[in-house]
């Protein structure tokens, strides 16, 4: 069954659930929460996994390392990058946190927020489910990682990742 949703999860699903203006919406708002912190929030979003990640009966969270790896979420000066990944097909939600601030966060935190993510997408609201799992996100690097005074240099993309 799950090869099926992967395989055939087609372009018009993926558009329906982040449309271009949702797209937009969630790099305004990513843009936006990291002035408040000095952390780095990616978005990536993925409909259904390639074939071959399928045969090697990759897990969500497997294919959200790999993207976190991918997308250099990890190369940030403070160690504070936060991957938020999404994958459509398996309706599940990953964030894997880089080393300086997971280490302060904590597991059941990010656990916490992919949760009630999940809660927004089973209910088909995708845009307020993203845009408050960025806000969460956003809540615990300001704790963590609060801005300061100067400019904050913006390390990393604030355009979701489609896969």
């Amino acid at each position: 069954m799950r090869w099926l949703r992967h395989l055939f999860l087609d372009e018009a699903l993926m558009r329906r659930a982040f449309p271009p203006a949702a797209l937009a919406e969630i790099e305004r708002t990513v843009a936006e929460a990291e002035r408040r912190h000095r952390g780095e929030i990616r978005v990536a979003i993925e409909g259904g996994l390639p074939l071959a990640a399928l045969l090697r009966r990759v897990s969500p969270r497997e294919r959200a390392l790999e993207v976190f790896t991918r997308l250099r979420v990890w190369d940030t000066e403070e160690n504070a990058g936060v991957l938020i990944y999404v994958l459509l097909a398996d309706r599940d939600v990953e964030i894997v946190a880089d080393r300086g601030i997971h280490a302060r966060a904590g597991e059941a935190a990010w656990e916490e927020i992919c949760r009630a993510m999940e809660r927004e997408f089973a209910a088909g609201r995708y845009l307020a489910g993203m845009l408050a799992g960025i806000g969460a996100t956003s809540a615990l690097l300001a704790q963590h990682f609060p801005a300061r005074e100067g400019p904050n240099p913006d390390e990393l993309p604030n355009a979701p990742a489609v896969i």
